[in-house]
């Protein structure tokens, strides 16, 4: 199963962040041992990074982006997933594209906290809880 991973469940696994980390932790686990097959955005990521280098060094970020490159695969947008994105008038233009982007790479589900900006997209959004009594 091919699963699109939102950005705030990374952070949820990186930060420990609570009450989320243990679900979020679980869904990186099936992918860390390739029970799923988990993509990250190339988006996610520079945002990531965005947000990072406000409180981390430059060797640190670099490491956290090899240990990911071990668990999941990334998923580069292209100019068809931005123009999709625009297409699709969503009042979060981010979420649109990876959208787009987990449509484009035939996922079958996107894990993310924030269903609710996902309601319109073509690829079902749950959070890891839900995601995890589903399977």
């Amino acid at each position: 199963m091919r699963l699109l991973i939102d950005a705030n469940i990374v952070f949820d696994v990186l930060l420990k962040r609570e009450p989320y980390w243990a679900d979020s932790s679980a869904v990186w686990k099936l992918c860390e041992t390739e029970q799923m097959e988990g993509y990250i955005s190339t988006l996610t990521f520079a945002n990531l990074v965005y947000v990072m280098r406000k409180e981390l060094e430059p060797a640190q970020i670099e490491d956290i982006l090899t240990r990911l490159k071990l668990i999941f695969r990334f998923a580069d947008f292209s100019t068809a997933d931005m123009t999709k994105a625009a297409e699709m008038a969503w009042n979060d233009f981010e979420d649109a594209v990876q959208s787009a982007t987990a449509e484009r790479i035939q996922a079958d589900f996107i894990i993310t906290r924030n269903v609710r900006d996902f309601r319109q997209s073509k690829v079902v959004a749950f959070t890891p809880s839900e995601f995890l009594a589903r399977i």
